[in-house]
């Protein structure tokens, strides 16, 4: 459902038993799939041409959404600049037979329109024209020099076979079911897939069930292609008293060349639950090498970047050392 001014767009449906992973509940990498296609639809609406997702900003996941649940992603066109638009998203859920609303998430998400050529290519632009508009459009603006610091730390960090902490490599190939309307891997895949490794990586260092909370500064470099070899590389990197933070690497390539590159990266804090759900203190990490030293610092850093943005405090449990 696209709203009169034609900025936003509405999706609504229950989700499935086939929606629920890992965690009993559904995914948080399921969740951003869907966030990454509301807001295509709305890219796409206003652009009147193919968008790619660039960068999904950070965000939380509170409770979690269930099979049967009636949900509703609602994703806004804010701020336009030349050829991106940025679009603020929200995920609601409730008990269709009833109930209260809860707003499980919400996230900026930045698209870019393109040409058949691939190159960016001018979007209308869209002028705010109600006090709440106007607000949003301030916030993205605000939002933006805080990106571009995130960015750049990220791309300053270098991982190699020096770090110690816990690691995991998922490899495999792009198949059809993967490709969104554009004939390339759409942007909520292999978000799903980054919650995967994160998970896989997560609950290997602590031996118990975990789950994203939270998911920070996803920014795509390059389109991924069908028959591609995909890795998707998860690092610890930090651990709070309960939150573990992973970074993700997304690589792929063509097969015959075996040369793979960034596609795509993503700071992902995961936690430990007990069997009624709860999360649960972790074991500390303690940097051994170089890199791991470099690295721990990088997570912290991040953290402190992101604080300059209004809302993006990660609660002191997640990111405060144990005893601390």
């Amino acid at each position: 459902m696209s709203d009169a001014a034609g900025n936003s767009v509405t999706l609504r449906f229950l989700a499935a038993p086939t929606d629920v992973g890992h965690s009993g509940s559904v995914d948080a990498g399921t969740v951003l799939e869907w966030v990454d296609k509301a807001a295509y639809a709305a890219a796409v609406g206003w652009a009147k041409s193919y968008c790619v997702t660039a960068y999904v900003g950070n965000i939380h996941f509170t409770d979690p959404v269930n099979s049967g649940d009636m949900v509703e992603v609602a994703s806004t066109i804010v701020y336009t600049g030349r050829s991106s638009m940025h679009i603020h998203t929200v995920v609601n859920s409730r008990d269709p037979k009833g109930g209260p609303e809860t707003m499980h998430s919400q996230c900026m998400v930045i698209f870019v329109a393109v040409g058949p050529d691939g190159k960016p290519i001018p979007v209308p632009q869209f002028e705010p024209s109600t006090p709440a508009e106007i607000e949003q459009r301030d916030h993205a603006l605000a939002r933006i020099e805080v990106r571009e610091q995130i960015v750049n730390a990220m791309n300053a960090q270098e991982y190699t076979d020096a770090g110690t902490a816990e690691r995991v490599v998922l490899r495999f190939m792009a198949s059809p079911t993967d490709v969104n309307w554009g004939g390339k891997v759409h942007g909520g895949i292999v978000m799903k897939w980054i919650d995967e490794a994160a998970y896989v990586c997560a609950s290997r260092y602590c031996g118990k069930d975990t789950v994203a909370v939270f998911s920070g500064g996803v920014r795509f470099y390059r389109p991924l292609l069908i028959g591609h070899i995909v890795e998707v590389e998860a690092r610890l990197v930090y651990t709070g008293a309960k939150g573990m933070h992973i970074a993700v690497h997304v690589r792929s390539g063509d097969p015959k060349t075996g040369e793979l590159n960034l596609t795509t990266y993503c700071l992902t804090v995961m936690v430990a639950r007990d069997e009624t759900g709860t999360a649960v203190p972790i074991p500390a990490w303690v940097p051994v090498s170089d890199e791991d030293v470099k690295l721990h610092a990088h997570a912290r850093e991040l953290l402190e970047i992101r604080g300059r943005a209004p809302g993006n405090r990660l609660p002191d449990h997640l990111t405060k050392l144990a005893g601390s």
